[in-house]
């Protein structure tokens, strides 16, 4: 690390604005956690600091927490910054984020120095087997702080790295200041996790932030407030009214829990359904079957209802009837399990208004129809248009009046219109409408359309929505295929079970009188078809009708003229028509991209945006990009639905993130000092923190100075849980490895799988278990198998009963607890072990531990290894295994085969039979052979 008076070299930095400055000043200065409000750049302010430090040449930067997408962003500006400062020592960012690395390209990348953005789980690993000397990291840079809890991977890098460097600096960032509003002293306990003694609150409202942003170089806004059509507006009416009555049956289920925050209001926010569900967590298995329906139900009108303002009217009715068709009951069920809100008035509001807007009955002339009930014979075309469609075509008419009457380039910003938008699924709805809103459909017999008339013709998605109607409906008609044809099969899986029941089932006794079981209203009573008393119904349209509708929208010469167009440009004859388009004749549709939106405007430098849907972060970002350059003029139009729950959205998450940093105010006022492991304490620090952990040290007394602490060896596999975490935590040295038998090796002789309750049910399924039993018993003398529960859940397995039920349990009755005993009786010297938690799990590691010989980490690893063989040959993904065993055909012997010769699972179904027969045998080869090549439309 360089010495603390070498004067720093010349930097150049790209922070415009006064409070951008000032934090720059403060990170220098001091360890800090700053929270920034959402779109006022904060990874400008991490890449600039990064770049003051990589100046120098000869710093060890660490950056934790970033994603793929934040490490391309911050490489890209170390390297521009790199440029501007003309900084021969900097190195620009390196990343190591993948396990193929080897060790010695890390080691040697480490050595030489450089900012590296590492994934926790290799930096833990490393840090842990020494690889990378915690000393000799200059500091740490911790992204989105918010996710850190006390035993999540960045928590205990953290404290690695402060109980050997007590010098080198450590700032932590976040711009989601919710998270730290929620339990008990949140900030503080965040601060304890970082050791970290000041946070930094940058608000919206903060004076310096006001100040940069409303000065006079604001942006000029237009302000949109688009009307919903009536059947929009009485479609989101009835979906709330059905979010209403959910959340009402939620309270009157007598949960016990703190229910004021279930309001309709709390319903609009993005992780309302999340955030149920994990108060329900504990008491899952306790809830009833309709409680936790109901609860699915509300993720479902969730997303319901961004579809409504999202989505065209056909493919929204389109959503609908998947919804429809995923709510049915399974095959041969009597049960009227349905969810309730299929049966509510407003849902059948929901479902007759969205095909109202598709399509509805024209009756012929000559046709008299006898009563209120009876079904035109013929149904004509609605295609109900998005408001902000035409309001969008008015906008763009606008700018390009705008360009027109004032041609003169008055800055530097490029005449680019910027669209922005949710999704991706919305950006291809808006180039799908712009580039076919002025394609006029040919009407027979009215063809001497004048001049005049085609001059004053309004933009239309008419064409547009015939295209979508004409595929909804021949979609409709293979969708129904589809849905015959996997009934059909569930039919004789029902049935082929039903046989094997009735043969295996009932030993010891004769079997049940058949005869009254047909004669009841049962699925073999009532034949092939599903039960009427368990389906909602819903009216649907005759084929005929459904046929002559699709006659009355059979495409015309214009929707050929149209397809013809390529969508994507194979760039064949490039060289002869390769040219740079002008900037002023783009428009770009964009979806929110985060952070990424201030890059994009960096580089697009709109003149003009057209927000499609409103969004806090991104005006933000808006604000900042016209106060950073006083030469470059925007125009943004803010469109939304007036009334709309997309309205409210944007509100409540406004008033949410100021009622957020108003509480964190407040408790920065109040909060005390918080004494961080820096060593300048009067005890020890690594007994301080070792009576932070486990305040009952046995008999107060000091350790001896000669003991050797005690030393567990890890699977490297194993760090993904908060374990290993616990264990260090009790002052126990981790020891990390690629262990081939075990998880956990706490003594020459002691060796422990460790198992979640879904990893076991998983490892019986596919027998995964059975074969680690196996080796453990030829290598150790105490294994172990550790059942390990979750901490906020219940110690019970009833949670988990419904995830162990299902045909092969139910023929067989051999659920979880029964092969438990199987595996016992299979393995008597297996010692089973059951933890509620990973904090009880450290306990009994350590009460294991006692009076027992130190582990031998070189021993454990070439324990189930072949002479010469590499233990990182071993190291195959777990989930593409777990796949394959679900194929019929293969087994535990083939799988082995098909693992070292195969590289991945498409690899796999694309193979032809006699490659196959080759590899795992003739019959097995078959089989799988069969499955992959399998049609589903096929009877």
């Amino acid at each position: 690390m360089p010495p603390e008076n070498e004067k720093a070299p010349a930097v150049k930095l790209s922070l415009p604005l006064e409070y951008q400055q000032d934090l720059f000043s403060e990170l220098r200065s001091e360890d800090e956690l700053v929270i920034l409000a959402r779109g006022l750049g904060l990874l400008r302010v991490v890449t600039n600091l990064l770049h003051s430090y990589d100046v120098a040449g000869h710093n060890l930067i660490v950056v934790v927490g970033a994603d793929e997408r934040e490490n391309g962003w911050i490489g890209e500006a170390l390297a521009e910054h790199a440029a501007i400062s003309r900084a021969p020592m900097a190195r620009g960012l390196s990343q190591v984020n993948t396990d193929v690395m080897s060790v010695g390209t890390r080691e040697k990348m480490y050595s030489q120095g450089g900012i590296f953005s590492i994934t926790s789980r290799i930096l833990v690993v490393d840090l842990l087997s020494k690889l990378l000397n915690p000393e000799t990291i200059t500091g740490l840079i911790v992204l989105h702080s918010e996710r850190i809890v006390a035993t999540s991977l960045e928590a205990f890098i953290i404290r690695i790295y402060r109980q050997i460097n007590k010098v080198g600096f450590l700032k932590a960032f976040s711009d989601n200041p919710e998270p730290f509003t929620t339990g008990f002293a949140p900030l503080a306990t965040m601060m304890r996790n970082l050791f970290l003694r000041k946070p930094s609150l940058w608000p919206r409202f903060h004076v310096t932030v006001a100040k940069a942003l409303e000065g006079r170089k604001k942006a000029e806004v237009i302000e949109l407030e688009v009307p919903m059509t009536d059947n929009m507006r009485d479609i989101q009416n009835a979906i709330l009214e059905c979010v209403e009555v959910s959340i009402s049956e939620l309270k009157k289920a007598g949960t016990g829990l703190e229910l004021d925050d279930w309001t309709l209001d709390s319903a609009l926010h993005k992780s309302f359904d999340v955030i149920i569900r994990r108060q329900l967590d504990p008491i899952w298995h306790r809830v009833s079957h309709r409680t936790r329906q109901i609860v699915n139900d509300l993720t479902v009108l969730r997303s319901i209802l961004h579809a409504l303002l999202t989505y065209d009217a056909v493919s929204f009715n389109k959503y609908l009837d998947t919804i429809i068709a995923a709510h049915q009951p399974p095959p041969g069920s009597t049960r009227q399990n349905q969810s309730p809100w299929l049966f509510l008035d407003a849902a059948n509001i929901i479902f007759d208004t969205a095909k109202r807007r598709v399509y509805t009955g024209q009756p012929v002339d000559c046709e008299v129809i006898g009563s209120s009930t009876s079904l035109p014979n013929f149904l004509r075309p609605v295609l109900e248009e998005q408001p902000k469609w035409a309001l969008l075509a008015e906008v763009l008419q606008e700018i390009e009046q705008d360009v027109y009457y004032n041609p003169t380039i008055r800055d530097y910003s490029n005449g680019t219109i910027l669209i922005m938008c949710s999704d991706h699924g919305t950006c291809r709805q808006i180039r799908e409408y712009l580039q076919t809103m002025d394609v006029k459909q040919e009407n027979a017999g009215n063809n001497d359309d004048s001049p005049e008339d085609l001059l004053n013709a309004q933009p239309s998605a008419a064409f547009m929505m015939r295209g979508k109607l004409r595929n909804y409906l021949n979609w409709k008609k293979d969708f129904a295929r589809v849905s015959a044809s996997l009934f059909s099969e569930n039919q004789k899986a029902l049935e082929g079970f039903t046989d094997q029941r009735g043969a295996n089932g009932y030993r010891g006794k004769g079997p049940p009188n058949k005869r009254r079981r047909i004669r009841g209203g049962s699925a073999a009573a009532a034949g092939a078809g599903r039960p009427v008393n368990s389906t909602l119904q819903i009216a649907e349209e005759k084929i005929s009708q459904v046929d002559k509708l699709i006659a009355d929208i059979q495409s015309d010469g214009i929707d050929g003229m149209q397809r013809e167009v390529p969508l994507v440009d194979l760039l064949e004859d490039m060289e002869d028509y390769f040219e740079l388009y002008e900037m002023g004749d783009l428009v770009v549709v964009h979806p929110y991209d985060g952070d990424m939106d201030e890059h994009l405007l960096e580089e697009v430098r709109p003149r003009y945006v057209i927000m499609y849907e409103p969004d806090a972060a991104f005006i933000r970002r808006v604000e900042v990009y016209r106060s950073s350059h006083s030469d470059r003029g925007i125009r943004v139009y803010f469109m939304y639905y007036g009334g709309s729950v997309e309205e409210q959205r944007y509100l409540s998450a406004v008033r949410r993130e100021k009622d957020a940093f108003t509480r964190l105010i407040k408790e920065k006022g109040n909060m005390a000092v918080t004494l961080t492991l820096d060593g300048k304490g009067p005890d020890d620090p690594q007994e301080q923190f070792l009576r932070t952990v486990n305040t009952r040290i046995a008999g107060g007394g000091r350790l001896a100075a000669t003991a050797e602490p005690p030393r567990v060896v890890v699977d490297v596999r194993e760090f993904r849980s908060s374990l290993p975490s616990l264990l260090h935590g009790r002052s126990m040295v981790v020891v990390p490895c690629m262990l081939t038998v075990g998880d956990y090796v706490l003594s020459p002789t002691i060796c422990i799988e460790r198992k979640s309750v879904r990893d076991l049910i998983s490892s019986f399924k596919n027998g995964r278990l059975f074969n680690q039993a196996e080796t453990m018993l030829q290598h150790y003398k105490h294994p172990m198998l550790l059942i390990e529960f979750d901490q906020n859940r219940s110690f019970t397995l009833d949670p988990f009963a419904e995830q162990t039920t299902s045909f092969a349990t139910a023929a067989n009755p051999s659920d979880l607890q029964s092969r438990l005993v199987l595996l016992t009786l299979a393995f008597p010297r297996l010692k089973v072990i059951w933890s509620s938690s990973p904090y009880q799990t450290a306990e009994i590691f350590e009460e294991l531990k006692k009076n027992q010989d130190e582990p031998d980490p070189i021993k454990a690893v070439q324990i189930g290894l072949n002479a010469g063989e590499d233990p990182n040959d071993q190291s195959f993904n777990q989930t593409p295994q777990d796949m394959l065993r679900a194929v019929p055909g293969i087994t535990s012997k083939n799988l082995n085969r098909l693992t070292l010769e195969v590289d991945n699972i498409l690899e796999v179904s694309n193979m032809d039979e006699a490659t196959l027969d080759m590899l795992i045998g003739k019959e097995a080869g078959r089989q799988v052979y069969r499955f992959f090549d399998k049609n589903v439309l096929d009877d």
